[in-house]
């Protein structure tokens, strides 16, 4: 079994850290999406959308981060991050919809990636301000509908256990520290991270995205 990803990818980090965590039997290889590796050959054959990551297992080639965590908590029976229980498990799956749609849309896509990644920034400068304006707005709206209501009271984002929608959407949040956006206006968000990051193996799969906040370090951001 082997998973093509990238150590600094959004998406392929949660799945880096179910690996690392539950020391799953899964190679990884780098495909360096930073010299545009994702968009030549073979890869470029094993996932026409040109996107990390993938996961390929004996015949079985899946290509969504999503569905990559939850095939990984099936096949190695990790029940605990992704119970069988029909509506436990139907929470888990909305909330990491929720991530992947709703929240990263304009968090990520909206706000985040373009003042991050230069092949992001809109054709003029307006255009650029005005994608960031807008999406601040809607990102802080689900920011507090995160805050409030899917953690609330609780540890993590579906109760008070760990599940594999904890690592999708604390990969998706984690892009924010890169943008310095400051999370204390959501008291159980930064109480949520803050669970997350002491998994053991946090800091190593972090450790790319880290470097490239210090080598952003000096840029300016607008705040959310």
């Amino acid at each position: 079994m082997k998973l093509y990803m990238h150590p600094v990818s959004t998406t392929s980090r949660p799945i880096r850290l179910l690996i690392a965590e539950k020391e799953l039997p899964v190679e990884e290889e780098v495909v360096d999406i930073l010299a545009g590796e994702h968009h030549q050959e073979p890869f470029a054959s094993l996932n026409p959308t040109k996107l990390v990551p993938v996961l390929e297992d004996d015949g079985l080639v899946l290509t969504e981060s999503q569905a990559i965590l939850q095939y990984l908590a099936d096949k190695f029976e990790l029940h605990d991050l992704y119970p069988k229980d029909l509506k436990r498990r139907a929470v888990i799956n909305e909330r990491m919809d929720w991530f992947n749609t709703n929240f990263f849309r304009e968090f990520g896509y909206g706000f985040c990636y373009p003042q991050l990644f230069p092949h992001h920034k809109r054709q003029t400068d307006e255009a650029h301000a005005k994608t960031i304006e807008w999406a601040a707005e809607r990102a802080k709206a689900m920011f507090t509908v995160l805050d409030q209501h899917l953690i609330g009271d609780h540890q993590y984002t579906c109760g008070d256990t760990l599940t594999i929608a904890d690592l999708s959407g604390s990969g998706m949040v984690s892009v924010g520290e890169v943008a310095q956006v400051d999370l204390s206006p959501y008291p159980n968000v930064q109480r949520w991270m803050a669970n997350m990051k002491k998994l053991e193996h946090w800091d190593s799969v972090h450790e790319v995205l880290m470097g490239y906040k210090a080598a952003v370090a000096e840029q300016e951001f607008a705040s959310l």
